[in-house]
This record gives structure tokens, C-alpha cells and sequence, in this order.
């Protein structure tokens, strides 16, 4: 089963959260790996790639809606399909 051909290209940001202008559903539907600085990364939240940074979810702080904050953290971003 060769998928290569169909998948969407990876943009160069893009979230997780449905609400964000940089959701695309479509890239969802297969599985995407984050490397940053190559490691892989399981708890992105959104990334890019051009600036270089990827948002993590606080482990305890919560934001006035009750979503978790997100915490940045800089260095070299990849994105790759799994």
C-alpha cells in the first residue's frame, strides 16, 4: 500500500486546536511526527517550522477557559509523516 502519492504536504504551521486559522482536518487523518532539535516530540500542539518553535501543553496550568496553557519551546523543528 503506497500512500506517499495522496498525502497532503505538510504546512509550514499548523495546530492541533479545531478553532486555530492554522487547523487543516485533512493533514489530521494520518499520522504526523514532530522532531525538535531530532527528537521526537508525542505532545505537540502546534509547531513551525520557518520560526522555529512548538507549543506544548502546561502540565498543570489551566487558562481562563480551561484549556491547558501552552508552553513554547524554540529550536529545530521537522514535521514527517508517519
Amino acid at each position: 500500500m503506497n500512500d506517499t502519492n495522496s498525502l497532503p504536504a505538510l504546512p509550514d504551521r499548523l495546530s492541533v486546536n479545531p478553532r486555530s486559522p492554522h487547523h487543516v482536518a485533512e493533514i489530521f487523518e494520518h499520522n504526523i511526527g514532530i522532531l525538535l532539535n531530532d527528537k521526537e516530540r508525542f505532545d505537540v500542539e502546534e509547531y513551525c517550522i520557518s520560526e522555529g518553535w512548538v507549543k506544548i501543553p502546561s502540565p498543570k496550568a489551566l487558562d481562563r477557559r480551561g484549556q491547558p496553557m501552552l508552553i513554547t519551546l524554540k529550536g529545530k523543528v521537522e514535521a514527517f509523516y508517519k
